[in-house]
């Protein structure tokens, strides 16, 4: 019990000393990256307002289908390029990467690198 509390701290620590660093702006959103032992989940959401501008997550059944689990790096490939394709369809070209406190590795990585085959920039 302590040590999942301790895990949590740290987790939450980390996600706002990479958030004081993010540098957003009005003319370039931060793409949110939120991953669980389950699904991953993807946001571009304004700086000012804090309005979300597109959201994909493996909980969608249109990025799930033709998916043998929703929790490895294929489906985080699939979340990756359909953020960039519902972000490029509302005009935002370029973002903002938040990880989220969590390794530049693994599904967060394959998520990144997905958006950027498809278009995005950042």
């Amino acid at each position: 019990m302590i040590a999942e509390k301790k895990k949590h701290t740290g987790l939450k620590r980390r996600k706002w000393r990479v958030r004081r660093k993010v540098v957003a702006g009005p003319n370039r959103p931060r793409l949110q990256v939120c991953r669980t032992l389950a699904h991953i989940y993807a946001q571009i959401v304004e700086e000012g307002t804090g309005k979300t501008l597109a959201a994909v997550s493996t909980t969608q059944s249109g990025v799930r289908e033709g998916l043998k689990t929703t929790s490895n790096i294929e489906a985080a490939k699939c979340v990756g390029k359909a953020i960039a394709e519902a972000a490029l369809a509302r005009d935002i070209t370029s973002v903002c990467f938040d990880r989220g406190g969590r390794k530049y590795h693994g599904r967060v990585k394959a998520l990144a690198d997905a958006a950027r085959e498809a278009g995005l920039k950042f």
